[in-house]
């Protein structure tokens, strides 16, 4: 069987890196149309959109907060009467994916210009498209990766650390679903299998994390750029994004899916739902105690949840925590990539153990 690694075309990363992105577009055309998170768009985009435009002309578009087929028709609609050479998203992995989507659906070239660095979208030829509500629908594979990803660590640093901590939550997982792929010869998101690359750098995620987790959060809330804040933002956005496309998915994001069919859990962040789903994997998994113990240790240094109350569920019922379970665990879920036999039942046990752990841990 065939392995296949995919990559971004550049990635470049630092304080004030924005500065640069208009010379980095303009090696796809004269004018860019930007799809712009609301937050930025009023607050920062000011600061380096003089910057941007003395290399190429700009066509900014407010995004609408969801990245649903709607607001995919509708961005589309406009872009297409702009005449830009390139699509650029900036702000969350909601933005971007929207970004993503338009590019693909107009056949035109994508850079991603990440404000957060809260997930590992920005790298990735996935949109994850969901309902205007906020429940996860469907998936879209785009044929390239994106030309461009930047990400300006001087505007993580200054955004809420919080978010850097939930990317840690996405980042989390890598390993853990890429390890279950390689175990398994489960296929990556190309449908091949993984490479000695994509598993390497999948564990060099998680490594990343245990050693600079921390002193990266404490960065982001003294509002610096640090060594550590630079190895993180990596790590949630390069290195996550690499391992999961090429290593492969697994059960982590697969509980996470689950999760969004309860609207209580709609407004905490993707990566502190993977956290849970992580650790709802360990125990699925059947991994060793000294495991389950350091993945603790670092979800509770680093203020990630570890009890189903910390993401909205303090009183799920069981037919609640079925739903989760039966929604991961349908036909073509990246649960049946973990080398164990999976069911609604043997989830629902796993997240049970979960919250369990982590509240006997808070006692």
């Amino acid at each position: 069987m065939l392995s296949t690694t995919v990559f971004p075309g550049r990635y470049v990363q630092g304080a004030h890196a924005f500065k640069r992105l208009g010379s980095e577009m303009a090696r796809f055309g004269k004018k860019g149309f930007l799809i712009c998170d609301p937050f930025i768009l009023d607050n920062l985009l000011s600061d380096f959109r003089p910057d941007i435009e003395k290399d190429i002309g700009l066509v900014v578009e407010r995004f609408g907060g969801e990245c649903s087929d709607e607001e995919i028709s509708r961005i589309s609609g406009i872009a297409a009467k702009a005449g830009c050479g390139i699509v650029c998203g900036m702000g969350g992995g909601k933005t971007l994916d929207t970004a993503k989507a338009v590019a693909g659906g107009l056949k035109l070239p994508v850079a991603c210009a990440p404000t957060i660095a809260s997930t590992d979208a920005p790298c990735s030829a996935v949109s994850v498209i969901y309902t205007p509500e906020g429940r996860v629908k469907r998936y879209i594979f785009h044929a390239r990766n994106p030309e461009l990803v930047m990400i300006d660590t001087f505007v993580v640093a200054h955004a809420p650390s919080r978010y850097l901590v939930s990317g840690m939550g996405d980042a989390l997982a890598t390993w853990f679903e890429a390890e279950s792929c390689r175990q398994k010869y489960a296929p990556n998101i190309t449908g091949d299998l993984g490479s000695l690359t994509a598993y390497a750098l999948a564990r060099l995620c998680y490594d990343t994390l245990l050693e600079h987790g921390l002193t990266a959060k404490l960065s982001c809330e003294a509002h610096v750029v640090t060594p550590a804040l630079e190895h993180v933002v990596e790590a949630n956005t390069l290195l996550s994004g690499l391992g999961f496309e090429s290593g492969g998915l697994a059960a982590a994001h697969a509980i996470h899916n689950g999760l969004t069919v309860l609207p209580k859990v709609h407004h905490h962040f993707h990566g502190e739902k993977v956290a849970i789903g992580v650790l709802a994997s360990l125990f699925l998994t059947d991994k060793s105690s000294g495991l389950i113990d350091e993945v603790y240790d670092f979800c509770e240094e680093v203020g990630l949840p570890t009890t189903l109350a910390e993401i909205g569920l303090e009183d799920v019922s069981d037919d609640d925590l079925m739903r989760v379970a039966v929604a991961a665990t349908v036909k073509g879920e990246t649960i049946h990539n973990e080398p164990v036999p999976v069911t609604a039942e043997t989830v629902v046990a796993a997240l049970k153990m979960a919250d369990a752990e982590g509240r006997d841990r808070k006692a």
